[in-house]
């Protein structure tokens, strides 16, 4: 398999023609099993007004250096695999476009996950952050009436988070607190308590009312600023909060201070 980056001429939005991009010089995060620790490498790249992090990326690997781990799947930010950082923000590599961040570009893994190798991250520390069960597809409900095309029984839900991890690398909290469950399980418990549908809400709300639940976070709404997918993690856990103290102020008895 050979890939090339197109790096011909481009046009604008009135057609004026530009010229290519040309290189960039990406720096990348190193780690092999047996390092002593990690380390960067330097490669210049050929790229376009068009290229991605992740078309660079596979570049260096097919043309460099065929050692260097990364994760794909769907290229267009709807799986999250690809999730890394990019001069220290969070993006997926897939979406992110070279022209748009600087001449010199560090590509590093996403932050408070353990790293297994290059940009290859352990994203088991991610999923264990979530009670158990958590469903990223839910049954749809929709009209008794209404009729589905045939050779289908029923329609499916695809939940907004997609699980990169991105919120998790961008939390402060989650570095100096371990057990934070973080912010992309909290932002699910939320959704939850909007569509139970049989869920235990009792128990979810005291998995979130726990010492590193909700009340761990502190409002930076970092983890909404690295979401792709809109989800809005800090905006969900204050939402959380809010129907926690709500049941707290409704069981205080009368005249009694609710702290």
């Amino acid at each position: 398999m050979s890939m090339t980056i197109d790096a011909r001429t481009d046009t604008d939005a009135a057609g004026t023609a530009a010229p290519p991009a040309g290189p960039r010089r990406f720096r990348v995060f190193r780690y092999k099993r047996g390092d002593e620790r990690p380390h960067y490498e330097t490669f210049e790249v050929p790229v376009g007004h068009r290229t991605t992090v992740f078309e660079a990326l596979r570049w260096i690997q097919i043309h460099r250096d065929r050692t260097l781990a990364l994760r794909h799947s769907c290229l267009h930010a709807s799986c999250g695999t690809c999730g890394v950082r990019v001069n220290g923000k969070e993006g997926l590599a897939c979406v992110t476009m070279v022209h748009d961040i600087g001449r010199e570009i560090t590509v590093e893994p996403i932050a408070n996950v353990p790293v297994l190798t290059d940009l290859v991250v352990d994203m088991r520390e991610v999923f264990e952050r979530f009670p158990d069960d958590h469903p990223i597809v839910r049954g749809s409900e929709f009209l008794d009436d209404a009729d589905t095309p045939d050779g289908i029984a029923s329609y499916e839900r695809y939940e907004d988070c997609i699980e990169c991890g991105l919120c998790v690398s961008a939390c402060p909290v989650v570095v100096t607190a371990e057990r934070y469950v973080g912010p992309a399980a909290l932002a699910w418990g939320e959704r939850v308590l909007e569509e139970p549908r049989g869920a235990e809400v009792a128990n979810l709300l005291s998995w979130a009312n726990a010492p590193d639940g909700v009340w761990r976070c502190h409002a930076i709404f970092e983890c909404t600023a690295a979401c792709p997918s809109g989800v809005n993690p800090a905006a969900r856990i204050m939402s959380l909060r809010g129907t926690l103290l709500g049941r707290r102020l409704r069981k205080q008895p009368r005249g009694s201070d609710p702290t």
